[in-house]
């Protein structure tokens, strides 16, 4: 399968409804897809090691997505079996007092990924032209200059800093991915009422996060108009259907599999010194 459908290009405009959240390929079944999603796993273990022992790149991804999309279940089953010692995941919820004394940028930047490591950011520094433009009332509550407020600019400012950020990382060798999880509002429908109906599940529900349904369509705006103004080559987002957890698992594990596959990853080449020395370390072990 393409992953390049889902790939919003830089420069193009996107309509979240002509996206089909229910979208599953040529696949005929979850079964299928998880034979592949094995797979890319297997794979992706192999270039995690390669990138940790070459230790020059970096990858940071990106999940961002309504309430019950399946950001956390796409961590979990994408990125097990890697070494946890190469990998770094942090979720971003409603910022600490310490974090808004800040610029919006900080919280997340401060745990961007080392080299040789990859970097999950479950949410990150997009909120702040997401969850804060849909809810204005958030802006005017945080200690920033009544001008910065008061700018009729302020979002298409952010999403330029956001691109200078992103471009940034990229000519230090971080490279970056940006998955929306793109869930219909039927389905999260049904992913709520399955938290409320099943005990073990309700620790992960809210009666905010019902509400926040009444304000959809200015969050699928709000999306619309992030992705167009920060998809780049840098730091391109796909929009991937998140309808089937099991499809949205397997195209995302795919997509990073790709993508570390173009940087050329290696095992470090030994000196010649430093061979010889091995051959002497064997000789010595034998002889014991």
């Amino acid at each position: 399968m393409n992953n390049e459908k889902f790939l919003i290009s830089e420069g193009k405009n996107l309509d979240l409804k002509k996206h089909d959240t229910g979208f599953t390929g040529n696949y005929s079944g979850k079964d299928e897809a998880k034979l592949d999603l094995t797979a890319n796993i297997k794979r992706l273990s192999e270039l995690q090691e390669m990138l940790y022992a070459q230790n020059e790149h970096a990858l940071l991804i990106i999940f961002q997505a309504m309430d019950a999309a399946g950001k956390d279940g796409a961590i979990e089953h994408v990125m097990t079996g890697l070494n946890p010692q190469g990998v770094q995941v942090f979720s971003f919820k409603q910022p600490s007092a310490e974090e808004l004394d800040h610029d919006f940028l900080w919280r997340c930047a401060k745990n961007a990924p080392e080299r040789g490591r990859i970097g999950i950011f479950n949410r990150s520094y997009y909120e702040e032209v997401l969850v804060v433009r849909v809810h204005p009332e958030i802006l005017n509550n945080q200690s920033l200059p009544a001008n910065v407020k008061n700018d009729k600019n302020i979002w298409k400012k952010r999403f330029t800093h956001i691109r200078n950020y992103e471009n940034y990382l990229a000519e230090n060798g971080i490279h970056v991915l940006k998955f929306f999880l793109n869930v219909s509002k039927e389905e999260q429908k049904k992913r709520f009422m399955a938290r409320i109906e099943t005990p073990e599940k309700n620790w992960k529900f809210s009666s905010g996060d019902a509400k926040e349904r009444a304000f959809w369509d200015d969050y699928m705006k709000a999306y619309e108009e992030a992705i167009e103004a920060t998809s780049t080559g840098n730091a391109p987002w796909y929009v991937v259907p998140a309808d089937k957890k099991w499809f949205t698992r397997v195209t995302i594990s795919k997509i990073i599999v790709e993508k570390l596959e173009s940087l050329n990853l290696q095992f470090p080449q030994v000196s010649e010194e430093h061979r010889e020395n091995l051959l002497e370390a064997k000789k010595m072990l034998e002889s014991e």
